[in-house]
């Protein structure tokens, strides 16, 4: 019965073009990473606990207020970021109504429905985060559910991207998609060791001294080395997938998505290599956080280009390949 009045409201809206569906999936793709980035700014700002609890910023008010212990600049950048989840809910809600009202196939409703979803997840661990004290693995947490979360959204993006129906098409054969795949899990195993780098690192999110941040005790230098290991291994499968997709003759778009994602790699391998020589500016950290988000869009995207929908004759097989 609900779902039902959820479709009655749905079906009077204006029918959605393919290209309004696409820029919202991007405001999607946008939000997600967005909140990571502003996230990152409250924790190097020490802004973590300028609101103290969750899900009002103070007890007895929803908003900063000037009697608090924490100063008014933390608050505001600490608020700020909350209201930022507003607009991941509009944007996940705008997607879901919008593939709804234009009656996309299954799989596309699935990954929509999959942003609210998520963006409910999130406030949760973020509530988790500010009443735990900021407790390391907790934010940890926070930015890779971010991240995932960007992974999703570009996934999305390619799927409204495709016709309903199309028919599959290979563009990268089985053993370069499993490469890539692999790739993937590269990726994130080097943005779980970042974290564990920022859980021991001088970036807690709070400097109050009345309050201690709880830390991960372990040697900041071994954790950066594996870090940067963990990157290079993720560099050296791309090269590997490279030399690959030229060997079997891969389309153009599937190549310069490859090269993207190589170039922010090594954007990413730069500015780390910078912050470790200069002591992690707190400038730096944002930045870092931000090609994360980069990182994690390009590769989804690099993935989801090896296989495709595509309108073909009636008389075409069901599949088909495209490599040579």
């Amino acid at each position: 019965m609900l779902y039902r009045g959820f479709l009655s409201l749905v079906n009077r809206l204006p029918l959605p073009s393919l290209a309004v569906q696409k820029w919202i999936a991007v405001a999607v793709i946008l939000s997600q990473g967005g909140i990571a980035v502003t996230g990152a700014v409250v924790r190097v700002t020490a802004s973590g606990l300028g609101c103290t609890t969750w899900p009002q910023c103070h007890p007895g008010s929803f908003v900063p207020t000037g009697t608090a212990t924490a100063p008014w600049f933390h608050q505001a950048i600490e608020f700020g970021n909350r209201m930022l989840t507003f607009l991941v809910v509009a944007t996940a809600a705008a997607v879901v109504l919008a593939v709804t009202r234009a009656a996309r196939r299954r799989e596309v409703l699935a990954y929509a429905w999959l942003m609210p979803l998520s963006t409910v997840a999130q406030a949760v661990i973020g509530g988790i985060t500010v009443l735990t004290g900021l407790l390391w693995w907790t934010v940890a947490v926070h930015l890779l559910v971010s991240m995932a979360m960007v992974w999703l959204s570009v996934i999305l993006y390619h799927k409204i991207d495709q016709p309903d129906d199309g028919v599959d098409v290979i563009a990268v054969p089985k053993q370069l998609r499993w490469l890539t795949a692999l790739s993937g899990v590269a990726l994130a195993g080097t943005l779980v060791a970042g974290t564990m780098v920022t859980g021991a690192g001088p970036h807690a999110g709070d400097k109050n001294p009345e309050r201690t941040v709880e830390r991960l005790n372990l040697d900041i230098t071994n954790l950066v080395h594996l870090h940067a290991e963990l990157l290079v291994a993720y560099l050296a499968l791309l090269v590997g997938l490279g030399f690959g997709l030229y060997a079997v003759g891969a389309r153009a778009a599937v190549t310069l998505r490859l090269k993207v994602v190589v170039g922010v790699v090594v954007a990413q391998a730069c500015v780390g290599l910078v912050q470790f020589w200069t002591h992690v500016p707190a400038v730096l950290v944002t930045v870092h956080v931000a090609l994360a988000g980069a990182c994690t869009a390009a590769t989804a995207a690099l993935y989801a280009s090896g296989r495709v929908r595509e309108l073909a004759p009636a008389e075409q097989k069901p599949m088909k390949s495209t490599i040579r």
